[in-house]
């Protein structure tokens, strides 16, 4: 259904081929890696340590992989990515928001080493920056909320009102309302990324508002825990989470690391690495939903299934105003009726679409 990512990058204008006939260096390129979390079963972590094992799977002894776990934004980060360049390796995957300054910062004074800044948006010689559409998925596991929910009243954790959690927010709400045009969505903020008490209580407040089906935007299964202790629904972010929520999970957007990861550490074995940024969804094979749980039809499965269909064809878009203007919860209109989005304005989303409820601090 996919085309290889690997292949997909290597065609990109921004990258050399990565496939090259170069020989294998005799010794093997270390590879680091920085987790803004513990790495537990399910989660944002461990979608990224799964590319990192991906990694070493694809390239065998041409890599010797390194990661440092639970390492907070800010000081710590500099310090810890300051310390795996100063320790040989070569490429370094930094893969949260918040290091990307202390990336940047530590590029400077290492110009041989290579640094790769996920959810990053800023450049350097020496650093890439690569993301996921996640907001594809959101809207496709809208669609299955939709058609889940008895209540229409969705709720969403949701850690910082950053563009990249708003496009998610926006596209999981339009796709709920393409097959419930009354649903709303409730949003509580936790102005965190991984806290887990944290995240079940968000989740049981928002049980609590008739919320009957939640998403999240955090780095635990807690939410998925939550909903299944209260018999209520969830769609599982980052990874499957069937194991936490057997009869809670209706659909997962997960994010697939490995074939990127695997491309740009091949790129500095073969001295082809450059600059630049990716930002890859369903099409390219970064974004992808199923794990659909047991309670969910086999008609909704198949119908987000086709519309993902859709979104990789180029024939559906979460953020086209196809029928009528989209507006949002404070009725400006924000798409005109048979516009889309260029990718310039979703990556500078500040708005909530209707039907969300709640306003943002600007």
């Amino acid at each position: 259904m996919y085309k290889n990512l690997a292949a997909a990058l290597a065609a990109a204008c921004f990258f050399s081929p990565v496939f090259s006939q170069t020989k294998a260096p005799a010794e093997p390129v270390k590879a680091g890696f920085v987790y803004v979390s513990p790495i537990t079963e399910a989660g944002w972590t461990r979608q990224h340590d799964e590319g990192r094992k991906a990694v070493e799977a694809a390239l065998g002894a041409g890599v010797k992989t390194t990661f440092v776990e639970n390492v907070p934004e800010g000081p710590d980060a500099e310090r810890v990515i300051r310390d795996l360049a100063a320790t040989g390796h070569k490429i370094i995957f930094t893969s949260s928001f918040g290091y990307m300054e202390p990336t940047l910062k530590v590029a400077q004074d290492f110009p041989d080493v290579k640094f790769e800044s996920i959810t990053g948006y800023k450049q350097a010689a020496n650093v890439a920056t690569a993301n996921a559409r996640y907001y594809e998925g959101r809207y496709l596991a809208g669609i299955a909320a939709g058609r889940m929910s008895k209540t229409g009243v969705a709720g969403y954790v949701a850690g910082f009102p950053i563009p990249e959690v708003l496009q998610g927010i926006n596209a999981f709400t339009l796709g709920m309302r393409s097959v419930n045009p009354r649903a709303t969505v409730k949003v509580v903020w936790l102005n965190v990324w991984f806290d887990p008490p944290k995240e079940r209580d968000g989740a049981m407040a928002l049980f609590n508002q008739d919320a009957d089906v939640v998403a999240f935007h955090t780095g635990s299964t807690a939410v998925m825990a939550a909903a299944q202790e209260r018999g209520k629904l969830a769609v599982a972010y980052h990874s499957d989470m069937r194991r936490v929520g057997p009869d809670a999970q209706i659909v997962a957007v997960t994010h697939q690391w490995g074939d990127y990861y695997t491309a740009r550490v091949r790129a500095v074995q073969n001295g082809t690495w450059k600059s630049g940024k990716v930002w890859g969804g369903v099409k390219e094979g970064m974004i992808r939903v199923g794990d659909f749980g047991s309670k969910v039809p086999q008609a909704v499965q198949q119908e987000v299934l086709a519309r993902q269909k859709d979104i990789a064809a180029g024939k559906l878009h979460p953020f086209q105003a196809a029928q009528a203007a989209v507006r949002d919860n404070e009725g400006h209109e924000v798409i005109a009726k048979g516009q889309t989005l260029s990718d310039a304005q979703i990556l500078g989303m500040n708005w909530l679409v209707e039907g969300v409820q709640g306003k943002l601090t600007r």
